[in-house]
């Protein structure tokens, strides 16, 4: 599902205590200016809204909200007061809908950062509905928990009234929870760097970026593998504020006393066997310990240390419950510095550098040393003159671990600005290697481009595309090129100015033009609710699956049970995870599909593999005809892992070309300036091991759409899944 709203940061362990700060106005009785006190208005829509007392479910006044047109999405939100003790926090209300098509209506709740979310988007309340109870409840993590906000929301158009919300924890009012109050830790304690780094105009000759590379492959595998470090001891942050103006311009000899005396000053520890693991995927990379010409008393201490005796929880990473990606939980994102200084930035750099170190699945495939680029990006960091810079120099390390789930998320105004914070209305794919006009975001004002379909743009203000392309891949993390290119469609019409110059090539015929931009909110963006299930003809079944629900199923393939063929379509994100009740659906018998690897505190680094997982089958009341399942650049992770799951059928075949490359559940990581980024936290294989990531799923039958199909409005690859099925 994609979420609508997003947070970040972070809290420590906690106790309780109870609630003092009121909640009110919940039921919309208090007004100002027509709108409700305590709320806030949220969303970039065209829609209205304000209090209403002609229409309420209760007392005197509701909330409405009144989209004419279909723009984007208009909320309310309110925002708890305090972090609450429980297990389980609900939120519950009266909505009464007219006429809401091309989107929904839904209460909302979310408990940041990125711990639970909930919009009532599967519910899928449209049409018009009179005044009925509900609810969305989310389970809790007050240790993890920033802030929860709830309120109502309206995408598409129609109307919506809110009335008589009610907030309630494990079963009881709101104002009867307790709330969870933080506990000082020895980390957050430690407040003599929060003001800054103290550092400033590091020595970037050869040697010290010797000593800077040293220094961070030692300072993150203390952060890992020593057990005071992990057992949050120690600000480790600032630990690297300390140590570095004592090692910078000390010689080799000294350095190597310096940190020596480090190690032995964050404590004792004991020590254990380390077992010998099977079913090994990647070994931990340390042999820099004994061949970085370390003294004989340095490296004993480092090669000691690999049979710590380690918690199974380290302060700054968990793993997540049942899934195994790691939790980054207590990494500072010092959100108030929008460009760091020099120490921070290279905190930045030695925190992300030592996560794809120990924690990236899929490390094996970065195909360089990953050490060497640790050296080449000391001075980038440092060098970086302002946020943008900086932003840039993480945004493209990041691109350097090939990961589709990587890059730099949330709204993140350095990039705005350098990719451009306004939008032409014409959406791009790459067709014949070409950047070709696809559709528009917006008719009305795709057509006052005068472009059409099928047009190829072949230069962006005096610039080849070719050239635009070469400039921006190292700012576009993907698994493969055909999802950078994916990426880099989105972003070719973007600019701060109010018009972009283009050549574009129709019929062979070169002719130039200036389009519009318009900001995001202006451009309006049409929407399109694609129904779940429909017939093609009377022998071929078709399902979407990003509308797939799994309420549905039964029924659906009650109606399918017939035909010639069921066509499933993966070029989208699935609404609903279907991998285990769909899938058994399409086949008779039990078959393995996937395997994961994952690591471990115990011995961060070393990635082995969990037993094969399997989908079952129904036996004779499985689905008989063919399956042609349909894939692109845009099948991504959850898309790609029904695919392996769907395609073990005995009668489907995969239509398309190579997909995103990305697979396994994302961990968020936070970096100095509130910059955030995610990896895919665990490794997704085939039962035999074959890899997934950056290779992405290989169809049986490969069809890419052509420039002549886009211009004529075919579906290339859904007509050759169709002719298989009836041949």
């Amino acid at each position: 599902m994609k979420k609508i709203f997003t947070t970040i940061p972070l809290l420590v362990w906690g106790m309780v205590s109870f609630a003092q700060n009121k909640i009110e106005n919940l039921n919309f009785e208090k007004t100002e200016n027509n709108l409700p006190t305590s709320w806030t208005i949220i969303g970039e829509g065209s829609a209205k809204v304000h209090s209403d007392t002609a229409e309420k479910q209760e007392g005197t006044t509701s909330l409405v909200i009144d989209a004419s047109e279909s723009a984007g999405f208009k909320g309310l939100m309110y925002t708890l007061p305090e972090n609450y003790a429980g297990k389980k926090i609900t939120l519950s209300g009266y909505i009464k809908t007219e006429n809401i098509s091309d989107g929904f209506a839904g209460l909302w709740l979310r408990i940041d950062p990125e711990i639970g979310f909930n919009n009532m988007q599967k519910q899928n309340l449209q049409g018009t509905n009179d005044w009925k109870k509900y609810e969305v409840t989310l389970n809790m993590s007050p240790e993890n928990t920033q802030k929860t906000v709830f309120g109502a929301l309206l995408t598409g158009k129609g109307k919506m009234w809110v009335d008589n919300l009610k907030i309630t924890v494990d079963g009881k009012d709101i104002a009867q929870a307790k709330i969870f109050e933080k506990k000082l830790t020895k980390v957050s304690l430690d407040k003599e760097f929060d003001g800054g780094s103290k550092i400033s105009g590091i020595n970037l000759d050869n040697s010290n970026i010797d000593n800077l590379k040293k220094l961070g492959l030692i300072w993150g595998y203390l952060k890992y593998y020593h057990p005071k470090v992990a057992e949050g001891e120690y600000n480790w942050d600032y630990e690297l504020f300390r140590i570095y103006p004592k090692i910078a311009g000390a010689t080799t000899d000294q350095r190597d006393k310096i940190l020596s005396e480090w190690i032995k000053k964050l404590g004792a520890y004991q020590t254990t066997a380390t077992p010998e693991e099977k079913h090994v995927k990647i070994q931990p990379d340390l042999d820099w310990i004994t061949n970085s010409g370390f003294s004989k008393e340095l490296t004993a201490q480092l090669l000691q240390l690999k049979n710590a005796k380690r918690p199974k929880v380290n302060y700054y990473v968990d793993f997540f419950s049942g899934v195994g990606n790691p939790d980054f939980k207590n990494e500072n994102p010092y959100d108030k510095m929008s460009y760091p200084d020099e120490g921070f930035r290279l905190l930045s750099l030695y925190r992300y550098w030592n996560i794809i170190q120990y924690y990236f699945p899929y490390k094996n495939l970065i195909e360089e040393d990953w050490k060497v680029v640790l050296s080449e990006f000391i001075p980038r960091f440092i060098n970086a003159k302002n946020e943008t810079e900086y932003t840039l120099a993480s945004l493209e390390i990041i691109g350097r671990i090939h990961d589709t789930h990587a890059g730099i998320w949330g709204s993140n105004q350095a990039l705005k600005n350098y990719f451009g914070d306004r939008y032409a209305p014409v959406q791009l794919v790459f067709a014949e290697n070409k950047a070709v006009v696809n559709d528009f975001y917006n008719d009305s004002l795709g057509q006052e481009t005068g472009l059409q379909k099928g047009d190829v743009i072949t230069a962006i203000n005096g610039e080849s595309v070719e050239n635009i392309i070469k400039n921006m891949l190292k700012y576009l993390p993907a698994s493969n090129y055909p999802t950078q290119l994916r990426d880099i469609s989105k972003k070719l019409l973007r600019s701060n100015a109010e018009t972009i110059n283009i050549s574009f090539s129709r019929n062979g015929k070169t002719e130039e033009k200036t389009i519009k931009t318009y900001t995001y909110p202006d451009l309006k963006i049409k929407t399109e609710d694609k129904e779940f299930f429909k017939m093609n003809d009377n022998d071929v079944a078709y399902v979407y699956m990003g509308s797939v629900n799994s309420n549905k199923l039964s029924e659906v393939f009650d109606k399918i049970k017939n035909t010639k063929g069921l066509v499933i379509d993966f070029r989208n994100y699935p609404s609903d995870f279907v991998v285990f009740k769909m899938g058994k659906l399409l086949k008779p018998n039990t078959t393995d599909f996937v395997k994961f690897s994952s690591t471990s505190n115990n011995q961060p680094g070393l990635f082995t593999f969990t037993p094969s997982l399997n989908v079952p089958g129904t036996g004779n009341n499985a689905y008989k005809g063919k399956i042609a399942i349909l894939v692109n650049e845009t099948t991504q992770s959850s898309a790609e892992y029904h695919t392996m799951a769907f395609r073990t059928a005995p009668n489907a075949k995969v239509f398309g070309s190579t997909t995103a490359g990305a697979d396994g559940n994302v961990s968020k990581i936070m970096l100095p300036g509130n910059i955030s980024t995610m990896i895919s936290g665990i490794g997704i294989y085939y039962p035999n091991g074959t890899e997934t990531q950056r290779i992405g799923i290989i169809p049986d039958i490969e069809v890419k759409p052509t420039i002549e199909g886009i211009k004529n409005n075919k579906d290339e690859v859904l007509e050759k899944a169709i002719k298989w099925i009836h041949n």
